[in-house]
């Protein structure tokens, strides 16, 4: 198939290009740079350097003709979002609504959308939660996936856009950004390998669903060899405080540091699990990396990228 991967040069997507180019697809890598590495886009891929507003993008889509749109880009902080709504609104709800028509209107078969299981369901009611729990945001960035995710059900009842719909948990892995504040494992990673006291918001007792990315490009190449319609969950279905993750992740570093505790940021929900059995049922995805393992890959990608740059 021939695949455009928005975000193609960013932590998840440039995962994902990987993965699809090994399976012998055609992929094109879209990305801004914004955030994004040109470093990690896959040379057998194809790489264009633009914005997913850039009034160009519908020629490229109208030119390519492809059979699958996956759709990664994105303004991916929460504490951004809360800070500046319209900003986000502008890129991930107007961007992708962008996206979606010109998919559309060039016959695109599938939009694969990575939305969020992390920041849509907001203050859970039950624990893990599936794709039918309430979703109640608490920040922007939920409001703007669950605002796509609507905008999809349209196009495909309106227009026949088919669409697949992840929801992941807390994404973390190689290539993570350590600069911004959306990959806390990355984060305390980089913190660690250079001896500066990691730095935790709030009383560290919030929890995540930690699923490595890739678990997560799996479910992504399940979704795209087979059509599998409607909403999943992509975790673990498992709590982790980010005080058990700090204290991990020190064990690694073989540092004697404690965390700085800061107050907590605006608009993070206190808990947070998903279930992913739906995906489990309907594709066999199954997670392939238990928490220690994920972490230990993490950190050593990270440690064997401060060696190289000080060499």
């Amino acid at each position: 198939m021939k695949v455009l991967v928005t975000g193609g040069a960013g932590f998840i997507g440039s995962n994902i290009v990987d993965a699809y180019i090994e399976l012998g697809h055609e992929v094109v890598a879209l990305d801004n740079l914004s955030s994004g590495n040109k470093d990690h886009v896959n040379p057998n891929s194809r790489f264009v350097e633009m914005d997913i507003l850039d009034p160009k993008l519908e020629n490229l889509i109208q030119q390519e003709k492809f059979d699958v749109v996956n759709h990664h880009a994105a303004q991916i902080s929460v504490t951004q979002s809360v800070a500046n709504p319209a900003f986000d609104a502008n890129i991930n709800i107007l961007g992708s609504l962008k996206l979606m028509k010109c998919a559309a209107d060039n016959d695109v078969k599938r939009f694969i959308f990575a939305s969020t299981g992390g920041a849509i369901y907001g203050e859970q009611d039950y624990f893990p939660a599936d794709e039918n729990h309430p979703c109640r945001p608490l920040a922007p960035y939920g409001i703007a996936k669950i605002t796509v995710e609507n905008y999809l059900e349209f196009f495909a009842r309106e227009f026949g856009l088919k669409s697949t719909i992840l929801r992941y948990g807390n994404v973390y892995g190689p290539r993570q950004d350590p600069h911004g504040e959306a990959g806390v494992v990355a984060i305390f990673c980089k913190k660690l390998i250079n001896k500066d006291t990691p730095i935790i918001f709030g009383d560290g007792k919030q929890t995540r669903d930690f699923v490595f990315v890739f678990d997560v490009v799996q479910a992504n190449v399940l979704v795209l060899e087979k059509e599998y319609d409607g909403i999943f969950n992509v975790g673990t279905a498992k709590e982790t405080s980010v005080n058990e993750l700090c204290r991990m992740l020190i064990d690694y570093s073989s540092e004697d540091l404690k965390p700085l505790y800061q107050p907590p940021r605006k608009g993070e929900q206190k808990r947070s699990s998903i279930d992913p059995r739906k995906l489990q049922k309907t594709t066999g995805w199954k997670s392939q990396f238990p928490m220690n393992e994920g972490l230990a890959q993490t950190f050593e990608f990270f440690l064997k990228k401060q060696k190289a740059n000080i060499s």
